[in-house]
């Protein structure tokens, strides 16, 4: 079967995880997708478990990808890399508005050079306005956005950063809509596209409790709760009335309290008799039985690494296994998407810095093999010297 983005060219600049993502899901997808690195390499490559001289966190987020390494302070190495983005569809760039411009790398550089280049930035606050130089990492954004705040006063504790790069996983996949987008777009004007993604707004855009911020009105917060239960705790989803209401219906449970005297004696005494209801039963298989009698959607909480032992993970394969470059393999998120008709996942390793530079090279610029050492002498290539 063929992949769904088959013959395309990708060219990304980017580094650590929002850019890294697009990339990743683009290759998966069947691009052909050149990292392209500075001498000292994605920062990532130094974070999680190192193995064969490649970390994890680098691993899941470049897995698939080749890496040419280029130094950018070098003499001809700008020439070098325009070059090559003239021979891509796609650049992807995550750099502070202006940095590629002082490369000679800009969206009006390149599409001088190549008018049906489809160009993804993705930066925290955009390309332009009061605050586009802002150092920007996810968490910035989880703060600028009220995310914190509104996490914070919805659970009564103090302001914490959630454990998921939620801005930087949003950006990625806005990113990637947009990059599908326009490449649906070139096909009916044959012009490419610079496509300004901001953190900051996909924050929002992808904000479902946003209705009650724009509309002024106090939170009212919908999804799961965990409670107590046999085997440990579980998540139940519902309106909380609406959960009494189906327990009271077909479980038989009785109001504890009447007559109470005020609204929050009668709902916290109707708590107390579910919390009681869902510790009942003598195993976990009881309780879960009741739940789907009425319909009620519930999950377990599961440690991460438990998570990939689920039915559901086995079943569809969530993790993929990739060559560890050391003889053996290693475990890797898969991308989720399935097709009827086409192939999708991950297709190799991770790429040491500058181990496809020979090859990329004479593949995409028909370089000769005495080209390329020239640049490798003048600095302009790297490599770990390992490939």
């Amino acid at each position: 079967m063929e992949s769904p983005l088959e013959g395309l060219r990708v060219l990304d600049f980017s580094r650590v995880l929002a850019g890294p993502f697009a990339g990743r899901m683009l290759s998966d997808l069947g691009a052909e997708v050149v990292k392209l690195e500075p001498p000292e390499g994605d920062v990532t490559r130094a974070w999680g478990y190192v193995r064969a001289g490649l970390s994890g966190y680098y691993t899941q987020q470049n897995a698939g990808k080749q890496s040419v390494c280029v130094d950018l302070e070098k003499p001809g190495s700008t020439g070098l890399v325009r070059r090559l983005a003239a021979k891509a569809d796609i650049v992807i760039e995550n750099f502070r508005p202006n940095v590629m411009a002082r490369h000679g790398l800009s969206w009006k550089d390149l599409s001088a050079d190549h008018p049906e280049l489809i160009m993804l930035s993705i930066s925290g606050f955009g390309q332009d306005g009061p605050e586009s130089h802002r150092a920007a990492y996810a968490s910035v954004l989880h703060a600028e956005v009220g995310f914190v705040a509104r996490q914070a006063d919805q659970d009564g504790r103090a302001a914490s950063d959630p454990v998921l790069s939620i801005a930087d996983m949003n950006a990625g996949l806005h990113g990637l809509v947009g990059i599908l987008a326009a490449l649906h777009l070139r096909q009916r004007t044959g012009r490419g596209q610079h496509i300004d993604i901001a953190m900051h707004d996909t924050m929002l855009a992808t904000d479902d409790y946003a209705n009650f911020a724009t509309d002024g009105v106090p939170l009212i917060r919908g999804g799961g709760e965990v409670w107590d239960a046999p085997g440990g705790p579980i998540m139940i989803v519902g309106d909380f009335r609406m959960i009494w209401k189906l327990l009271v219906k077909h479980h038989g449970l009785t109001d504890p309290t009447p007559s109470a005297p005020d609204l929050e004696a009668k709902i916290r005494g109707r708590r107390e008799a579910v919390a009681t209801f869902y510790q009942s039963f003598t195993d976990r298989a009881g309780l879960i039985t009741a739940l789907d009698k009425v319909n009620l959607a519930w999950g377990d909480v599961r440690s991460n690494a438990e998570a990939f032992t689920s039915p559901t993970a086995r079943a569809r394969g969530s993790l993929s296994q990739i060559d560890d470059r050391c003889e053996g393999t290693r475990a890797v998120v898969q991308s989720p998407y399935h097709y009827s008709d086409a192939q999708s996942g991950v297709r190799g390793p991770a790429a040491y810095r500058g181990e496809h530079n020979r090859e990329v090279l004479t593949r995409w610029l028909d370089a000769t093999g005495e080209e390329v050492d020239q640049l490798a002498q003048a600095g302009v290539l790297a490599a770990e010297g390992r490939g």
